[in-house]
């Protein structure tokens, strides 16, 4: 049996990490025999991140990864999809993993209302009296890297003008769909769909999970997406 290493439950979501939620889908998706083990650590994992899936013995690491493993496996994601679909596919899904993702890091990450919720979560196994030092090291590192990559240094208006044309591409898509290609999850639901579930997920409201809960159809999809792993 496939075992999915992830990060734990949080803010009412399958994991913590968006893309330990995706490649459950993937699992999921594949009808595969599959359970989930919970960890905090992954710095004995590949990449020193998650997921991972452990199978025969094998550990094999990054959600890409784990799809093209599903897919050598007979899975079949984009079962019945055109070229040009299964193109515009991939263009979604790097949309969500490339760019989406980073707003919802950063909207975590960078909101001190929301720090210590963060905190205590992501770093509970930590004792407390490092715990602070720790995750506010970490904290300040990922900031660091969000101001290179550019969104740290956007105001959270002008960032949630940034990512508009992408919440409404996906709006567009699921206008007159259940999931983006169709009636049935695919590929890119498995991608998609957590990035924008993970932006809602949180104990406080932000200007971008306001925007996505103002939007009857991408709530009417995170219930549908969530609702795969139910």
């Amino acid at each position: 049996m496939i075992t999915l290493l992830t990060y734990p439950r949080a803010f009412g979501q399958y994991s913590g990490s968006p893309f330990c939620t995706k490649a459950a889908q993937f699992l999921k998706l594949s009808g595969v025999q599959w359970r989930r083990e919970d960890m905090l650590d992954p710095r004995k994992m590949p990449f020193q991140k998650l997921p991972v899936i452990r199978t025969e013995g094998t550990l094999i690491a990054d959600s890409d990864s784990i799809r093209s493993y599903l897919e050598a496996q007979g899975a079949q994601f984009d079962e019945g999809l055109s070229d040009i679909d299964k193109s515009t596919s991939r263009a979604f899904i790097r949309m969500a993993e490339e760019h989406i993702y980073f707003h919802v890091l950063l909207d975590r990450w960078g909101d001190d209302a929301m720090w210590p919720v963060l905190r205590d979560t992501y770093f509970q196994a930590i004792p407390w009296i490092m715990r602070n030092f720790v995750a506010n090291s970490i904290r300040k590192t990922v900031l660091k890297g969000m101001h290179t990559q550019g969104l740290g240094r956007l105001s959270e208006q002008d960032r949630l003008a940034r990512i508009e044309p992408d919440l409404d591409a996906v709006t567009t898509r699921l206008w007159q769909n259940r999931f983006l290609f169709g009636d049935k999850p695919t590929a890119a639901d498995a991608s998609v769909g957590p990035m924008i579930s993970a932006a809602v997920a949180r104990p406080n409201p932000s200007a971008l999970s306001q925007r996505i809960k103002e939007n009857a159809v991408l709530m009417g999809y995170v219930e549908r997406i969530d609702g795969l792993l139910d």
